[in-house]
């Protein structure tokens, strides 16, 4: 069975790059729009790994992070920051409430997929 993902991002580009890229090895994708659609899709469904954004409309993705790391079916679920952001104070934020990893945009799809192949282990 293949795994699901949660890609959520505000950027319609993006969404569609990632989701191509992913499904392109094998994965299952979900797009949300932003972060609170994300933590609606999340908690109507199961996710191998979550995929987020940072700066988004509604809800950042450090809120998600920290709103489904609160959530005790998301306690272990890898969760990776896809962002423009790269300072050290925030991937320290990021860290501090649970994200996984960290990869600035623009990101290499080869890169990604090894990547969320290593989190899924």
């Amino acid at each position: 069975m293949n795994k699901t993902i949660l890609a959520v991002d505000d950027s319609v580009s993006i969404r569609k790059m990632v989701n191509f890229t992913l499904k392109s090895a094998g994965f299952d994708v979900v797009e949300a729009v932003d972060g609170q659609d994300g933590l609606e899709k999340a908690k109507g469904a199961a996710f191998d790994l979550v995929l987020t954004d940072q700066n988004m409309p509604r809800m950042d993705g450090l809120t998600l992070i920290k709103s489904l790391r609160a959530l005790p079916e998301y306690a272990k679920v890898p969760i990776l920051m896809l962002t423009t952001e790269s300072s050290d104070a925030m991937k320290a934020q990021g860290k501090a409430v649970g994200a996984t990893g960290w990869m600035v945009k623009p990101f290499d799809p080869e890169k990604l997929i090894q990547v969320v192949r290593k989190v899924l282990g």
